[in-house]
């Protein structure tokens, strides 16, 4: 087995004042070569956006978009009419939503806090396993009790367990630990899997994790999580 910790100090960082973010990967003016992502996953950027501000209309293509709200919420508009008044998704993701955009041949989108409070969220990147596809979106809920002491399957690139779809062969869960809490997850051989601690503690085959670390691993049949304390999780399960 394989493995290499990322503390959370290590990620890149940018305060824009209305933004602050932390990337798990080389992004923006954040540039190290050892750090361009781990098999498909390409981006995992902390992000906290204060009230009134966000991302203006920008374009993606050829890329698989993950968004999971942490606190606040965040206003989603594009350009296949997701967030318009009338269309058939309201866009807004709040706590325990999973937004999916395949990008795709191209898509136009915004992101805002119109809320109150500071909106705290991870945007996910993950490379799609075929190019060119038509632009789609997806947004579902998964509330607390589904990932309370289990590793509960968001996003996968067969919408197994009524996760969310992704183009890409990875699978993606999010789970909620304290205490004796504990689950395991295999992992198939030659697959690699990426855990990411979003906040709390935790113990993952007894390396011990703090908010922001990461582990990558190699050639390990089962990952164990343990010792939880206040924990949330992500753990990607990944091609090579």
């Amino acid at each position: 087995m394989t493995t290499q910790l990322i503390k959370s100090s290590d990620r890149g960082y940018a305060d824009h004042g209305w933004l602050k973010s932390f990337h798990s990967f080389s992004f923006a003016d954040y540039y190290d070569p050892a750090r361009m992502g781990f098999g498909p996953l390409r981006v995992i950027n902390e992000d906290k956006v204060v009230a009134g501000k966000g991302f203006g209309t920008h374009g993606h293509r050829d890329m698989e978009i993950i968004s999971y709200v942490l606190s606040g919420e965040l206003a989603h508009k594009d350009s296949m009419g997701n967030g318009e008044a009338g269309g058939a998704n309201a866009g807004v993701i709040r706590p325990g939503d999973v937004q999916r955009m395949s990008a795709g041949t191209g898509v136009m989108h915004s992101e805002f806090n119109n809320a109150k409070e500071t909106t705290h969220f991870l945007q996910i990147w993950i490379q799609p396993d075929q190019r060119g596809i038509a632009p789609s979106y997806e947004q579902k809920h998964f509330d607390t009790t589904s990932k309370r002491g289990k590793l509960r399957l968001v996003a996968a690139n067969d919408g197994a367990e009524g996760s969310v779809t992704i183009h890409a062969d990875a699978r993606l869960y999010a789970g909620l630990f304290d205490g004796v809490e504990a689950a395991e997850l295999d992992v198939a051989p030659g697959r690699l899997a990426y855990v990411h601690v979003v906040r709390g503690a935790l113990s993952v085959n007894g390396q011990d994790l703090t908010a922001g670390d990461a582990l990558q691993v190699r050639d390990t049949p089962r990952l164990a999580l343990t010792a939880g304390k206040e924990a949330e999780v992500l753990v990607f399960d990944l091609a090579a």
